[in-house]
């Protein structure tokens, strides 16, 4: 039997975020340069949605590029940014062809007009897509994210558009980029490390953590139905216990 067949369609995660990290490390083993690596992983990036869109995935994001990325070389950073505009323009027509609805989350003002203005018409053109949520977040940190939510939400209750004895954790939640997103319920991040690197913090609360050494170049479809099928077999609680769960 295989992985895809061993999962059940009926208890899938509905939003899974990916940490897509080992891109470097993968192309140095290889005696690469790291924008091989790069380009590699945009190759799993096909992949993975299309595995994502063949099982009914619901949302999908990609941690794409963070504010810390910012401090990497120039070099490195021109040549990300290259290879963004460039897969975008590629797959555009693929995201159409599949029903795929792209979105994006963080400070896109940091990024060049060419990369805003070729996410902008791809996020308008897949605007009418039904089918599976494609979310990149770029030029993101958590971090950044909450502070912007809190200045946001400080500046309503001073013109006096919500009073602070209304704030919640949805109004809260309303104010981050996520707004309208559910939270994800699986977390995967590839290359071995262990830790969220300043992603999705709020939002990640609830979630399963699946950690592999795999690079995320070598990360494809049965490693994406390896990890919802772990998923899959965890019981989550959310604070309560075994026994009222079942």
């Amino acid at each position: 039997m295989s992985l895809i067949e061993k999962i059940d369609k009926r208890r899938l995660p509905q939003h899974v975020a990916i940490i897509m990290d080992g891109n470097g490390r993968w192309a140095k083993a290889r005696g690469e340069d790291r924008s091989t690596g790069h380009r590699e992983g945009v190759v799993s990036v096909r992949k993975v949605v299309e595995a994502a869109t063949e099982i009914g995935l619901k949302y999908l994001t990609v941690y794409t590029f963070s504010t810390e990325n910012w401090n990497r070389p120039d070099e490195e950073v021109r040549a990300l940014m290259s290879l963004l505009v460039a897969a975008i323009h590629r797959e555009t027509p693929d995201l159409m062809k599949n029903n795929i609805r792209l979105n994006a989350i963080g400070n896109l003002s940091r990024l060049d007009d060419e990369v805003r203005q070729t996410l902008e018409n791809c996020i308008a053109q897949t605007s009418v897509n039904q089918g599976t949520n494609l979310i990149l977040a770029l030029s993101y940190s958590s971090r950044w994210e909450i502070v912007q939510a809190a200045a946001k939400l400080s500046a309503d209750v001073k013109a006096g558009k919500i009073e602070p004895s209304d704030i919640d954790e949805q109004v809260f939640a309303d104010y981050l980029t996520t707004r309208g997103i559910p939270d994800p319920d699986l977390l995967i991040r590839t290359g071995g490390e262990k830790r969220v690197s300043n992603f999705l913090l709020w939002q990640l609360s609830y979630a399963e953590l699946y950690f592999t050494d795999i690079y995320w170049p070598d990360f494809r479809a049965d490693e994406l139905y390896e990890a919802i099928l772990y998923y899959q077999n965890r019981e989550r609680r959310f604070g309560k216990t075994s026994e009222q769960i079942n």
